[in-house]
């Protein structure tokens, strides 16, 4: 993931299946990411078990966390679910 964001915007998306709020942010994420057709890539963490481990070194204090990482770092990020037009201009600031 840290290597592709050298070539493109990295949105990584922490949730986790039992939580509402992530299950209504999936379906806006993964069909922006068809919209987009490979100008950034949608990577998830299911943060279960081991990964809940991986998600606290990502800093995520609640579900769904969504970070964008450009150049192997993270430049922005939000928590919750959030409607299409904000997740739409999460991602368009984070490709300019």
């Amino acid at each position: 993931m840290v290597e592709e964001s050298s070539r493109r915007l990295v949105v990584l998306d922490i949730s986790a299946e039992w939580c509402s709020p992530c299950r209504a942010l999936e379906p806006i994420l993964e069909r922006l990411a068809e919209e987009y057709a490979g100008k950034f890539l949608l990577a998830k963490l299911e943060a279960e078990d081991e990964n809940m481990k991986i998600a606290g070194r990502f800093g995520a204090r609640g579900f769904p966390t969504v970070i964008a990482f450009v150049d192997g770092g993270e430049v922005e990020r939000f928590q919750s679910a959030q409607p299409e037009s904000f997740v739409r201009a999460f991602i368009e600031r984070n490709l300019a």
